[in-house]
């Protein structure tokens, strides 16, 4: 079983958090990739929850289905059965899969396209109160804060909110590896900000950042950068 942080707690190392499951072996944001994950010893799984037509939430990163389906077309014009047909498993069946076993971080993808569906309501009271919620949507996580105070979440930093900004309202940032420098990841932990780096796939990267006190990497390789930072000097 994999071992999962407390909330609260100080990490002894890295979380490494599996980017839509172990999605560098098996189809992305399936039940198998996050089974997968479970059995690499990942310390979360992140997935992206959208809804379909008649408001069952689902668990799939693209708008459009035409990439990672044989069907095409925008997703939240399909009926939640249409979806379920082409392999799309819905956020209970993830949250079923994943309890008790692995951490959660679940991204709320674009929220303001599924305002009618209250996405980030209905999503909210399923998440099991160690769950987190991420977002790049400011909005979004507010409305988190607002419905479920105690749960944590990652705001995505960069693209429209600040660093101090998001240490008014998050329990951490989340930064993009293009772009994150050593003098973010410092000014983030003064504020008292998790910092999380989005999406690493080069071991030696992991453990750089890794030294530079990130607490977490998404990764689509969470089995090999959980051998990179077991096996990193003392």
């Amino acid at each position: 079983m994999a071992r999962r942080p407390a909330s609260g707690a100080r990490r002894l190392m890295t979380w490494v958090i599996a980017h839509r499951g172990a999605s560098s072996e098996m189809k992305e944001n399936t039940l198998s990739a996050f089974e997968r994950a479970i059995e690499l010893g990942a310390d979360f799984v992140e997935f992206d929850i959208q809804a379909a037509s008649d408001g069952g939430l689902v668990v799939f990163h693209d708008l459009r289905l035409d990439r990672l389906t044989p069907s095409s077309g925008p997703l939240r014009r399909r009926s939640l059965a249409e979806l379920r047909e082409l392999g799309i498993p819905t956020l209970e069946e993830v949250l079923e899969l994943t309890a008790g076993r692995i951490g959660v971080m679940a991204e709320l993808k674009s929220p303001w396209l599924y305002r009618r569906h209250e996405i980030v309501r209905r999503t909210v009271e399923l998440l099991r109160p160690d769950a987190v919620v991420v977002s790049f949507s400011r909005g979004a996580i507010l409305e988190t804060r607002r419905l479920r105070p105690a749960l944590r979440t990652v705001q995505h930093v960069g693209r429209g909110t600040s660093i101090r900004a998001a240490a008014g309202f998050a329990w951490a940032a989340g930064f993009d590896d293009a772009r994150v420098t050593r003098g973010a990841i410092e000014k983030a932990t003064a504020l008292d900000l998790k910092t999380l780096v989005y999406t690493v796939n080069d071991m030696s990267r992991v453990v750089e950042l890794e030294s530079l006190g990130v607490d977490g990497v998404f990764t689509d390789c969470p089995g090999r950068a959980r051998a990179a930072l077991a096996d990193r000097p003392g």
